[in-house]
Protein backbone atom coordinates (compact mmCIF):
# COMPACT_ATOMS: atom_id res chain seq x y z
CA UNK A 1 0.00 0.00 0.00
CA UNK A 2 1.21 3.39 -0.68
CA UNK A 3 0.28 6.57 0.68
CA UNK A 4 -2.90 7.83 0.88
CA UNK A 5 -3.81 10.26 -1.98
CA UNK A 6 -7.04 12.53 -3.00
CA UNK A 7 -8.16 9.76 -5.06
CA UNK A 8 -8.64 7.71 -2.29
CA UNK A 9 -12.64 6.41 -1.79
CA UNK A 10 -14.03 8.63 1.00
CA UNK A 11 -15.14 6.04 3.92
CA UNK A 12 -18.75 7.24 5.68
CA UNK A 13 -20.59 5.78 8.37
CA UNK A 14 -23.50 4.20 8.12
CA UNK A 15 -26.54 6.80 9.82
CA UNK A 16 -28.31 3.60 10.91
CA UNK A 17 -24.94 2.71 13.15
CA UNK A 18 -26.03 3.19 16.68
CA UNK A 19 -22.35 3.42 17.69
CA UNK A 20 -22.13 6.64 14.92
CA UNK A 21 -23.55 10.37 15.79
CA UNK A 22 -23.42 13.61 14.40
CA UNK A 23 -24.04 16.51 16.90
CA UNK A 24 -22.37 19.61 15.69
CA UNK A 25 -19.92 18.12 12.81
CA UNK A 26 -20.33 18.52 9.22
CA UNK A 27 -19.81 14.05 8.51
CA UNK A 28 -21.16 11.62 11.22
CA UNK A 29 -18.22 10.46 13.82
CA UNK A 30 -18.17 7.58 15.98
CA UNK A 31 -17.06 7.25 19.53
CA UNK A 32 -14.01 5.53 20.85
CA UNK A 33 -13.47 3.98 23.96
CA UNK A 34 -11.89 6.86 24.99
CA UNK A 35 -14.40 9.42 24.48
CA UNK A 36 -12.89 11.05 21.23
CA UNK A 37 -14.33 11.33 18.03
CA UNK A 38 -13.58 9.97 15.27
CA UNK A 39 -14.53 10.01 11.50
CA UNK A 40 -13.12 6.89 9.52
CA UNK A 41 -10.80 8.60 7.11
CA UNK A 42 -8.85 10.39 10.00
CA UNK A 43 -8.86 7.43 11.86
CA UNK A 44 -7.59 5.42 9.22
CA UNK A 45 -4.60 7.99 8.63
CA UNK A 46 -3.56 8.54 12.40
CA UNK A 47 -3.18 4.58 13.05
CA UNK A 48 -1.42 4.61 9.21
CA UNK A 49 1.16 7.04 10.72
CA UNK A 50 1.67 5.68 14.39
CA UNK A 51 2.43 2.36 12.03
CA UNK A 52 4.98 4.56 9.47
CA UNK A 53 6.74 6.13 12.83
CA UNK A 54 7.22 2.72 14.19
CA UNK A 55 5.01 2.14 16.45
CA UNK A 56 3.04 -1.37 17.21
CA UNK A 57 0.04 -0.29 19.10
CA UNK A 58 -2.28 2.59 18.34
CA UNK A 59 -2.82 5.54 21.25
CA UNK A 60 -5.60 8.53 20.82
CA UNK A 61 -2.90 10.67 20.67
CA UNK A 62 -5.66 13.77 21.41
CA UNK A 63 -4.11 16.52 23.71
CA UNK A 64 -3.68 14.53 27.74
CA UNK A 65 -4.90 11.34 26.18
CA UNK A 66 -2.93 8.60 26.24
CA UNK A 67 -5.39 5.70 26.14
CA UNK A 68 -4.49 2.39 23.44
CA UNK A 69 -6.75 1.34 21.33
CA UNK A 70 -7.55 -2.71 20.86
CA UNK A 71 -7.13 -2.78 16.83
CA UNK A 72 -10.35 -4.73 16.68
CA UNK A 73 -11.39 -1.58 17.45
CA UNK A 74 -9.48 0.05 15.45
CA UNK A 75 -10.99 -2.27 12.65
CA UNK A 76 -14.24 -1.41 13.46
CA UNK A 77 -14.18 2.13 13.65
CA UNK A 78 -11.77 2.68 11.00
CA UNK A 79 -14.32 0.67 8.49
CA UNK A 80 -10.67 -0.53 7.07
CA UNK A 81 -10.90 -3.19 3.96
CA UNK A 82 -9.84 -6.47 3.87
CA UNK A 83 -6.42 -5.15 2.24
CA UNK A 84 -6.15 -2.54 5.25
CA UNK A 85 -6.06 -4.87 7.47
CA UNK A 86 -3.86 -7.46 5.94
CA UNK A 87 -1.30 -3.94 5.59
CA UNK A 88 -1.78 -3.09 9.17
CA UNK A 89 -1.16 -6.89 10.79
CA UNK A 90 2.05 -6.59 8.62
CA UNK A 91 3.25 -3.63 9.64
CA UNK A 92 2.02 -4.30 13.30
CA UNK A 93 4.43 -7.15 13.69
CA UNK A 94 7.25 -6.08 12.15
CA UNK A 95 7.35 -3.02 14.13
CA UNK A 96 6.97 -5.57 17.04
CA UNK A 97 9.55 -7.56 15.66
CA UNK A 98 11.92 -4.74 15.65
CA UNK A 99 11.79 -3.49 19.22
CA UNK A 100 10.42 -6.84 21.28
CA UNK A 101 12.01 -9.39 19.28
CA UNK A 102 15.47 -7.70 18.47
CA UNK A 103 15.14 -9.14 14.98
CA UNK A 104 17.42 -7.69 12.27
CA UNK A 105 19.19 -8.73 9.08
CA UNK A 106 22.28 -10.09 8.79
CA UNK A 107 24.80 -8.35 7.16
CA UNK A 108 26.01 -11.62 4.87
CA UNK A 109 22.85 -13.05 3.72
CA UNK A 110 20.16 -10.33 4.94
CA UNK A 111 18.42 -12.95 6.48
CA UNK A 112 16.31 -12.49 9.79
CA UNK A 113 18.00 -13.06 12.86
CA UNK A 114 16.85 -13.13 16.59
CA UNK A 115 19.12 -11.82 18.96
CA UNK A 116 18.57 -14.15 21.93
CA UNK A 117 20.85 -13.03 24.41
CA UNK A 118 20.30 -9.54 25.28
CA UNK A 119 23.83 -8.89 26.43
CA UNK A 120 25.67 -9.89 23.33
CA UNK A 121 26.44 -7.80 20.66
CA UNK A 122 27.77 -10.25 19.10
CA UNK A 123 25.70 -12.86 17.08
CA UNK A 124 26.34 -15.95 14.92
CA UNK A 125 23.81 -16.63 11.80
CA UNK A 126 23.55 -19.95 11.38
CA UNK A 127 23.38 -19.48 7.45
CA UNK A 128 26.43 -17.67 6.57
CA UNK A 129 28.10 -20.22 9.05
CA UNK A 130 26.75 -23.47 6.75
CA UNK A 131 27.07 -21.27 3.24
CA UNK A 132 30.87 -20.36 4.29
CA UNK A 133 32.11 -23.42 6.24
CA UNK A 134 32.89 -21.34 8.87
CA UNK A 135 31.65 -19.52 12.05
CA UNK A 136 30.10 -16.24 10.68
CA UNK A 137 29.40 -13.19 13.32
CA UNK A 138 28.22 -10.28 13.06
CA UNK A 139 28.01 -7.27 14.89
CA UNK A 140 24.40 -6.35 16.54
CA UNK A 141 25.14 -2.81 16.69
CA UNK A 142 26.79 -1.51 13.60
CA UNK A 143 25.85 -4.78 11.26
CA UNK A 144 29.43 -5.54 10.01
CA UNK A 145 31.44 -8.68 10.15
CA UNK A 146 32.16 -9.21 13.72
CA UNK A 147 35.85 -8.23 14.99
CA UNK A 148 37.98 -8.91 17.99
CA UNK A 149 37.10 -11.57 20.89
CA UNK A 150 33.52 -12.55 21.52
CA UNK A 151 30.68 -12.51 23.42
CA UNK A 152 31.17 -9.32 23.76
CA UNK A 153 28.62 -6.81 25.73
CA UNK A 154 30.52 -3.77 24.77
CA UNK A 155 31.45 -3.06 20.91
CA UNK A 156 33.36 -5.16 17.98
CA UNK A 157 36.57 -3.99 16.75
CA UNK A 158 35.20 -2.66 13.81
CA UNK A 159 36.52 1.28 13.57
CA UNK A 160 32.92 2.42 12.97
CA UNK A 161 31.10 0.55 15.55
CA UNK A 162 29.39 3.37 17.80
CA UNK A 163 30.70 2.61 21.38
CA UNK A 164 27.77 3.99 23.70
CA UNK A 165 29.71 3.38 27.01
CA UNK A 166 32.60 5.94 24.85
CA UNK A 167 29.67 8.60 24.64
CA UNK A 168 28.45 8.16 28.26
CA UNK A 169 31.50 9.11 29.84
CA UNK A 170 33.21 11.75 27.52
CA UNK A 171 29.51 13.09 26.35
CA UNK A 172 29.58 16.99 27.77
CA UNK A 173 27.61 18.28 31.07
CA UNK A 174 24.10 19.93 29.81
CA UNK A 175 22.99 23.06 31.14
CA UNK A 176 19.24 22.98 31.85
CA UNK A 177 17.43 26.26 30.87
CA UNK A 178 14.86 26.04 33.53
CA UNK A 179 15.75 23.44 36.20
CA UNK A 180 17.76 25.31 39.42
CA UNK A 181 21.01 23.64 41.31
CA UNK A 182 21.95 21.36 39.03
CA UNK A 183 25.59 21.37 37.51
CA UNK A 184 27.43 18.34 36.68
CA UNK A 185 24.38 16.79 34.60
CA UNK A 186 26.29 14.52 31.25
CA UNK A 187 24.23 15.76 28.66
CA UNK A 188 23.84 11.77 27.41
CA UNK A 189 22.30 9.44 29.84
CA UNK A 190 20.58 5.47 29.02
CA UNK A 191 17.73 4.73 30.20
CA UNK A 192 17.21 3.20 33.46
CA UNK A 193 14.65 1.06 31.96
CA UNK A 194 16.09 -0.39 28.92
CA UNK A 195 19.38 1.13 28.18
CA UNK A 196 18.61 3.63 25.31
CA UNK A 197 20.70 6.54 24.73
CA UNK A 198 18.60 9.83 25.37
CA UNK A 199 19.50 13.62 25.21
CA UNK A 200 17.52 16.38 27.33
CA UNK A 201 16.50 19.19 25.15
CA UNK A 202 17.98 21.36 28.33
CA UNK A 203 14.38 23.15 28.39
CA UNK A 204 11.32 22.41 30.62
CA UNK A 205 11.65 19.84 33.74
CA UNK A 206 14.42 17.43 33.83
CA UNK A 207 12.30 14.56 33.62
CA UNK A 208 12.10 12.69 30.07
CA UNK A 209 10.36 9.79 28.79
CA UNK A 210 11.84 6.98 26.79
CA UNK A 211 11.41 7.45 22.88
CA UNK A 212 11.72 3.02 23.23
CA UNK A 213 10.27 1.46 26.51
CA UNK A 214 8.18 4.64 26.85
CA UNK A 215 9.05 4.88 30.69
CA UNK A 216 9.35 7.86 32.50
CA UNK A 217 12.74 9.32 34.64
CA UNK A 218 14.55 12.02 36.09
CA UNK A 219 17.34 12.53 33.59
CA UNK A 220 19.46 13.60 36.83
CA UNK A 221 19.48 11.26 39.31
CA UNK A 222 18.11 8.21 37.43
CA UNK A 223 15.41 7.30 39.29
CA UNK A 224 11.91 6.72 37.55
CA UNK A 225 10.20 9.75 37.75
CA UNK A 226 7.52 8.68 40.46
CA UNK A 227 10.51 7.46 42.67
CA UNK A 228 11.91 11.26 42.28
CA UNK A 229 9.08 12.94 43.35
CA UNK A 230 8.16 10.70 46.19
CA UNK A 231 11.66 11.55 47.46
CA UNK A 232 11.04 15.13 47.18
CA UNK A 233 7.29 16.42 46.10
CA UNK A 234 7.17 19.04 43.10
CA UNK A 235 10.83 18.70 42.62
CA UNK A 236 10.88 19.16 38.58
CA UNK A 237 12.37 22.50 38.10
CA UNK A 238 14.88 21.86 41.18
CA UNK A 239 18.08 19.28 42.05
CA UNK A 240 16.83 15.89 43.04
CA UNK A 241 17.15 14.93 46.72
CA UNK A 242 20.45 12.75 46.13
CA UNK A 243 21.73 14.72 44.26
CA UNK A 244 23.36 14.28 40.15
CA UNK A 245 23.44 10.25 39.52
CA UNK A 246 28.01 9.62 38.43
CA UNK A 247 28.14 9.05 35.06
CA UNK A 248 26.99 5.55 33.64
CA UNK A 249 29.70 2.78 33.08
CA UNK A 250 26.83 0.40 32.07
CA UNK A 251 24.25 0.07 29.63
CA UNK A 252 20.52 -1.60 31.36
CA UNK A 253 19.46 -4.25 29.72
CA UNK A 254 15.75 -4.23 29.08
CA UNK A 255 14.39 -6.94 31.01
CA UNK A 256 10.56 -7.19 29.57
CA UNK A 257 8.10 -9.26 32.27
Amino acid sequence: MGNYSSTEPEKCYDPQDRTVFCNDYKSLRAKMSCGHAVTPMSLTHWCRRQLDEGECRFVCGQPGCDVEWKFDEVCKMALLTPEEMKYFEKKMFSNAAKDFLKVKSCPGCQCRVVRTDLCNLSVQCTVCTADKKRTFIFCWQCLREWKGPAPCSGWCGNDDCNNPLKTLTTCSDITFEDVRGVTGCPSVRACPTCGLLVEHNTTQCKNVVCGRCKVGFCFVCLKLTEECLRLKPSSYCELCSTGVAPRQTSIPVWQRT
